[in-house]
């Protein structure tokens, strides 16, 4: 290895993936990229995310960093390790990145997109949770500010993951509404690091404010409570797409 660290921004459908990271058996993000990379250089390479994303989730804008030997200039990497992906991914740009570039310690802030429909419709089938209905949207933002600054997020946390501590700074959080394909409501939410599970468990219970069964002050008390038990279902992870990644002075 020559030391050389690049900076990959990949797209994809995750309907067919287990999820972003390698695991045994199982068809990943992460796996069919370093396969692409040890048949490119042919030798094993380590291709390491920004953001572990879950089984089903998409990515319009994950960030991914590697050290290679290639000798290929940046511009010519991504057109080579296409031509070697399956089309459910493709890797939209490579840059040089300076020496200590990590994709996921090096973020400064992440962005996520929800995608929410009343009706369905093939042409984005896995790609957006239909509902059914259209949602009390003033409720869903009321609540939705509630988020904005630096919270313990544990009640949007999911059971079973352990991070170092449960304080997010969330930046913004935005609700519009899209007319296309029989009308979908978009989530818009940006923060400088989220807990696993954190956006999907925060449109689950906004969804909840927009049937109605919760009020603007129980959603209060569900992110005060700190407890995952009192906010509402997770949402299906078909609807979610990384959107952007942020570095300090770009890359």
């Amino acid at each position: 290895m020559s030391g050389r660290i690049l900076k990959l921004t990949i797209e994809y459908d995750g309907t067919g993936f287990a999820g972003w990271q390698v695991q045994p058996g199982m068809r990943t993000v992460q796996g069919v990229l370093e396969e692409a990379f040890a048949r490119l250089e042919g030798v094993p390479v380590g291709v390491h995310g920004a953001g572990r994303t879950d089984s089903g989730v998409h990515a319009t804008g994950q960030v991914a960093h590697v050290e290679t030997g290639l000798a290929l200039p940046a511009d010519r990497i991504a057109g080579a390790l296409n031509a070697r992906l399956p089309d459910d991914v493709r890797v939209r740009s490579v840059e040089e990145a300076p020496e200590g570039f990590n994709a996921r310690f090096s973020a400064t802030r992440r962005s996520y997109t929800y995608v929410m429909a009343v009706e369905e419709s093939p042409l984005w089938r896995n790609r957006r949770w239909v509902v059914g209905r259209r949602f009390d949207m003033d409720a869903m933002r009321e609540a939705a500010g509630l988020l904005v600054g630096e919270h313990d997020f544990s009640s949007f946390c999911l059971t079973g993951s352990a991070p170092s501590h449960h304080r997010c700074r969330l930046d913004s959080i935005s609700i519009e509404w899209l007319p296309e394909l029989g009308g979908m409501m978009v989530l818009r939410v940006s923060a400088n690091r989220f807990l696993r599970g954190m956006v999907r468990s925060i449109v689950g219970t906004l969804a909840e404010v927009g049937r109605g069964r919760t009020t603007v002050s129980e959603f209060r008390d569900i992110l005060e409570a700190r407890d995952r038990s009192k906010a509402g279902a997770t949402a299906p992870a078909c609807g979610l797409y990384l959107e952007k990644v942020e570095y300090s002075g770009e890359v």
